[in-house]
This record gives C-alpha cells, sequence and structure tokens, in this order.
C-alpha cells in the first residue's frame, strides 16, 4: 500500500520520532511504500495567510452569498498601490464572480498546498504521527490540516451546507484509512474521562471521517513523561506493529481509540523495541 506519513515533532531526538522510526520499520519490512512529510524539517507554513484564499472559494456558491461576497471590489480593494490596482482591474477585466474564482482556483492556489495535496492523492493510507498539545494536534499539524484538507479537494458544500446546515459537506476524500498515532503527558484515565472523547469528535471524526475517509482509526501512547523503560520499549513495539500489521479493514467507519497499555507487547508478541531509543524525551 501506499503509506504517506505526516510528522509533527520539532525534536529529531524525542521519544515520538522514535515512534516514527518504529513505525516506519514496520511498514517497510511489510512491504509497504511509505513517504513521511516532516513537518518541522521542511519548515511547513501552517498559518493562513490572504494567499490562501483561492483554496477557500467556490465557484457553485449561492447567489445571494455570491453577491454578499462582493468579490470584483474586494480584490480591487485589497490590491495595494494604485499600480497593483490596475494591474487588479485589468486582470478583473470582463470576468463575472464565478469566472473570477475559477480563474484563481486555477492559477493561485500556492504551490507549497498542491505538493502537499498531490501527496496525499497518491496515498491510500494517511498517517499522522505527533504528541497531543493543548487537547489536540501541534500547531504545525493543525495548519497543514487547514491549508491541505481545502474545499474542493477534501470536501465540498451543498447549498445548504453554505446557509450552515452541517449535513451539507460533500465528502471529497478518496483515502483507505487514517491512522494517528499521539503521545501524550497524561495518562489513559484522563482520556477516558473525556479528553479521548473530545479528539475523537474534533479530529477522528470531523476531521478526517466527514472529508470521505473510509477508517479512521487513533491510538494513544499515554503518559510518555512518566512511563517506565519497560513500558516506553512497549509502546516502541506496538508502533512496529501498527506498521508491520497495517490493513485496511473491508469496512468503513470510525474505529473505537486504541489503547496501548502497558500489556501492549504482550498482546502483540514477544519482540521487543530497540533499549537505546526507550530514554528518548516526550
Amino acid at each position: 500500500m501506499n503509506v504517506l506519513t505526516i510528522y509533527a515533532n520539532p525534536n529529531p531526538r524525542s521519544f515520538c520520532h522514535a515512534v516514527l522510526e518504529q513505525f516506519a520499520k514496520g511498514l517497510a519490512e511489510a512491504g509497504h511504500h511509505h513517504e513521511v512529510v516532516d513537518l518541522y524539517g521542511i519548515g511547513f507554513d501552517p498559518v493562513l495567510r490572504a494567499r490562501d484564499a483561492p483554496s477557500w472559494m467556490d465557484a457553485d456558491l449561492p447567489q445571494e452569498i455570491l453577491d454578499r461576497a462582493d468579490l470584483r471590489n474586494e480584490l480591487v480593494d485589497s490590491a495595494r498601490g494604485p499600480i497593483r490596482r490596475f494591474l487588479v482591474k485589468r486582470w478583473i477585466g470582463n470576468k463575472d464572480a464565478r469566472a473570477i474564482i475559477r480563474a484563481l482556483r486555477k492559477d493561485r492556489i500556492p504551490k507549497d498546498v498542491l505538493e502537499q495535496q498531490a501527496k496525499v492523492a497518491r496515498a491510500q493510507v494517511l498517517v499522522f504521527i505527533s504528541p497531543v498539545w493543548f487537547v489536540g494536534l501541534p500547531t504545525i499539524l493543525k495548519g497543514w490540516i487547514e491549508r491541505v484538507f481545502t474545499l474542493g479537494f477534501a470536501f465540498g458544500l451543498t447549498a445548504d451546507g453554505w446557509r450552515g446546515d452541517l449535513s451539507g459537506r460533500i465528502p471529497l476524500l478518496r483515502l483507505d484509512k487514517a491512522l494517528i498515532i499521539n503521545t501524550t503527558l497524561f495518562d489513559e484515565a484522563a482520556y477516558r474521562s473525556g479528553l479521548g472523547d473530545a479528539m475523537k469528535l474534533l479530529i477522528d471524526e470531523f476531521t478526517l471521517s466527514y472529508p470521505g475517509i473510509k477508517q479512521v482509526e487513533h491510538e494513544y501512547l499515554y503518559a510518555v513523561y512518566g512511563a517506565s523503560d519497560e513500558t516506553r520499549r512497549e509502546y516502541l513495539e506496538r508502533a512496529y506493529r501498527l506498521g508491520k500489521e497495517l490493513t485496511i479493514a473491508p469496512s468503513a467507519g470510525v474505529a473505537s481509540a486504541g489503547v496501548a497499555s502497558a500489556g501492549a507487547a504482550e498482546r502483540a508478541g514477544s519482540r521487543r523495541g530497540p533499549q537505546d531509543e526507550a530514554g528518548r524525551r516526550f
């Protein structure tokens, strides 16, 4: 299978990176094709800027919303200085609002976004590996999702959707599976008391399942700061097995959050992760 991993941790010597290494090792031994996007490594810009506006435009907007947007004047007014305003007016010419949107989407979507979208389009399985920060994903990873999972690529909206109806979201992604592997500061009890439900709703369901990913699994490696070396080795074994035994379920849907407890290695097998990896930082 073609597997794309989006990795987000600024420390190349972190325990999270050891998890990535073991997961990649398992994938390689199973014969999967694997590509890793290290967001910190490539200096990915997670900030939505004015240049991203074409990614969020829709030429099929309901007419009353399109009229309210007043796109022609908005573009001219946003141009800085008389020369830029002149050039914008000349580029607009006789285009109507829908033609303007189509032209912007054709030529002005940022190249770094198009590169990431091409990687996603080639993948069958999308994997995220990161720590949990403030009951969510690191900013750089959340920003990747916001800039890459755009309107017209990850999802569309019906007319009712544009008017606020949540059921008006149209799934466009064709990925078979998404897998999230998170290291955490707090223990399993904390996530079973509500933190896990919050992340499942926002990440597993709204971010990944609603845009059309057929199967979503979420694995937590709990309390890695306070975990013993033995538990950390078991976590690394779990990461290896997740790669080695990666499969696509015949049925779609959001799977229950995975639990990587202290006994995970015993359930998965007797093989241990590398001794020198267990002491890595969060």
